[in-house]
């Protein structure tokens, strides 16, 4: 609304003022609809119906021509009246069954022509087609059209002794066709204006369908980051524990050097969990910026792989192929798989336990192996294929971002995680 009433200012004042009142007739119009067409009736009377009651009851002729008067019969007020009204009130519902009343005022009309009495009145014919134009159904023009060519002919005929008939046809078909044209004009345009009415709140209701898609990706994604992140530290925190309260007794300092990394991977989670919510929090006032820190992608595996090694899991990392030129994306979608791994082994097999990672980049395919030798002790393997885990979801989206899959399952004592990622496609999309 507020961009109409813009254009309409930018067109000149007088024509913004026009279109105001215009916006608050419709209001209006909206809220008390018989108003108008009471108004609408009243005005008929007053410019068409009274001018004829008035010079009827002084006993005038009007200002017509002497040949018009000798033409057409003059009528008693009583007889004037009746025919004026049943013109005129049925404009009352012309827009609620403009059918029905265009019929009603063409029989009083058909009537009144055939008495050979000419009233102002008439007017309410034309104002009754221009509403089946715009309310009716548009199947009942075409006879409507036909009713109307029918009475004006016999209008012409009645008026041929003082105007030639094409005359008089041309005239009156010229004014119904303005009046069918105006009225049809008028639908269109409605009709355009609601259509894009429509397009715009189906827009509004897309982007809300946009945005809550948008919102329930990111919550998605935030939480694999979390789980990620919270998961494999709080891993090595608890591992850490445990190996440091067997240790306190027989080697205290190992016990202290197990505390200290305690507090270590403790802080790294901190920060990294605080890095992950601040990005989601909008910066304003003297809050500042969120922290912000780049990616974790390739090169931080080895410090992964330290900190894996001091819970007490001996990790073996080696990569093979051209693995310095991947884009950060897939360095990070490698991290966290080989992250959500290492914790899965860690959380698993135990401190004691080896696992070999593996890295190896083979023309367009990535493929990333964590294969461990299974916990010390004899022990059933939790998260196995009868429950499958959050943390093998994740893993299974990441790799599917990149056109890849993930497999894991038992290989001997132990368990394999191997993922295959399509590095010349992203979505789907050829890079």
């Amino acid at each position: 609304m507020t961009m109409i009433t813009d254009d309409l200012g930018a067109m000149g004042p007088l024509v913004a003022r026009l279109g105001r009142a215009g916006q608050r007739l419709r209001r209006a119009d909206r809220a008390r609809p018989w108003v108008l067409d009471a108004a609408v009736v009243v005005l008929v009377f007053l410019l068409f119906c009274l001018p004829d009651l008035l010079h009827t009851l002084g006993g005038e002729d009007g200002d017509a021509p002497r040949r018009f008067r000798m033409t057409f019969t003059r009528l008693p007020v009583v007889g004037m009246l009746a025919l004026q009204a049943g013109l005129v009130l049925p404009l009352l519902w012309r827009r609620w069954a403009p059918a029905v009343a265009f019929g009603a005022i063409t029989a009083v009309f058909v009537l009144q022509w055939s008495l050979g009495t000419a009233l102002r009145a008439d007017i309410a014919l034309f104002v009754a087609l221009y509403s089946l134009a715009l309310h009716g159904r548009l199947r009942q023009l075409p006879w409507a059209c036909a009713v109307m060519t029918g009475a004006l002919g016999l209008v012409a005929a009645r008026v041929s002794a003082a105007v030639s008939v094409w005359d008089a046809l041309f005239f009156l078909l010229s004014t119904a066709t303005a009046a069918l044209a105006l009225g049809l004009m008028i639908r269109i345009r409605r009709a355009q204006l609601a259509g894009l009415r429509d397009r715009a709140a189906q827009l509004e209701i897309e982007r809300d369908q946009r945005g809550r898609l948008a919102v329930a990706a990111e919550r998605t994604r935030v939480a694999r980051e979390m789980h990620d992140i919270v998961g494999h530290n709080l891993s090595v925190i608890i591992t850490l524990a445990d190996a440091g309260a067997y240790a306190t007794d027989a080697a205290p300092e190992r016990g202290k050097e197990a505390l200290q990394l305690i507090g270590d991977t403790g802080r790294q989670a901190l920060s990294e969990v605080r890095r992950v919510l601040g990005v989601l929090r909008e910066a304003d006032g003297p809050r500042g910026e969120p922290e912000l820190s780049p990616q974790p992608g390739l090169t931080d595996i080895d410090t992964l792989c330290e900190g894996v090694r001091a819970a007490g899991l001996e990790v073996v990392y080696r990569t093979a192929g051209d693995v310095d030129v991947l884009d950060s994306g897939v360095q990070l979608t490698v991290y966290r798989i080989v992250q959500e791994a290492l914790t899965n082994t860690l959380k698993h097999a135990g401190a004691g336990a080896r696992a070999n990672l593996a890295i190896v980049v083979e023309d367009t395919r990535l493929t990333i192996t964590v294969q461990d030798s299974g916990p010390p002790a004899p022990a059933k393997r939790a998260g196995t294929a009868e429950k499958e885990g959050h943390g093998l979801m994740g893993m299974r989206e990441r790799a599917a971002l990149y056109g890849g899959h993930v497999s894991a399952g038992p290989v001997g004592p132990g368990w394999r995680v191997r993922a295959a990622l399509d590095l010349t496609s992203e979505d789907g999309v050829t890079r």
